[in-house]
């Protein structure tokens, strides 16, 4: 695409009109005619502000692309600035959700180990599971402006969706030791559990704080693992998130509701 065509398809995406964006660049709205035609080009301050307006790079902006399938495919266009927002707020966001996990389930902690029924032990698990619950509301705020990123189809420069594809192996490599040790802390307590009520010997009920305590730390890696892959195959593996039938329902509907 031409410079003309990515500032057309860029402004039609924010749903501001040629006179709107004049306005924000403190030009005329023939002048925005013109870049989209091809008839001229804008100075460099103003190219910055289209970029900061756009959140898209200079270098998205000034190379022109070979023409693909992509290019004529509607869909949302999401420059670098963008994804890495989004994926160091997935990052955020996986801690305090893995948190939260792991507190809910090291809150039964206080009942396995004093076993009294006492104000003290109830007092303990709800203080416990408060912080569960905190955890999980104080998310990242910022997370609700990448939600678009879920409901659309997404189209990235192409280099840098390569890029982003060998860091996302990068990744997988760097959490698949640590993803192996959350997956057999859970294996671990909960065949633990599982054996004891089947066989109900007794034999590993004075352990049981010990296998709550490995089930939480288990859920914290696990789900917090989990999250940040989540992050990266949603922009890496894109297709196959828009093509599975949830998507397309989702899409469907959402469409009749703004047509209605």
């Amino acid at each position: 695409m031409t410079f003309g065509e990515k500032l057309f398809k860029l402004r039609k995406e924010k749903g501001l009109s040629q006179e709107a964006l004049a306005e924000q660049l403190n030009t005329t709205r023939q002048a925005v005619s013109k870049w989209e035609n091809g008839q001229g080009f804008p100075e460099t301050e103003k190219l910055l502000r289209i970029g900061n307006i756009f959140e898209v790079s200079m270098d998205y902006l000034l190379k022109d692309t070979i023409g693909s399938e992509k290019d004529n495919e509607e869909g949302y266009y999401v420059s670098r600035e963008m994804a890495e927002g989004f994926l160091l707020s997935a990052q955020k966001s996986a801690k305090h959700i893995g948190l939260g996990f792991g507190l809910l389930a090291l809150a039964f902690e206080p009942y396995l180990i004093f076993k009294q029924n006492s104000a003290f032990e109830l007092l303990l698990i709800i203080f416990i599971a408060t912080l569960g619950v905190i955890a999980f509301v104080t998310v990242g705020s910022d997370q609700g402006q990448y939600t678009v990123l879920k409901k659309e189809v997404l189209l990235f420069d192409s280099k840098f969706l390569k890029e982003l594809a060998m860091r996302y192996e990068n990744v997988k490599r760097k959490y698949s030791v640590i993803a192996v040790i959350g997956a057999c802390l859970l294996t671990v307590s909960f065949l633990a559990f599982a054996l004891e009520k089947k066989l109900d010997m007794g034999v590993l009920i004075p352990y049981y704080p010990i296998f709550v305590a490995l089930m939480a730390i288990g859920l914290y890696i696990s789900v917090r693992v989990i999250t940040i892959l989540s992050a990266y195959q949603l922009l890496v593996k894109n297709e196959e998130h828009t093509s599975r039938f949830s998507f397309k329902l989702k899409q469907k509907a959402r469409k009749k509701f703004d047509n209605f």
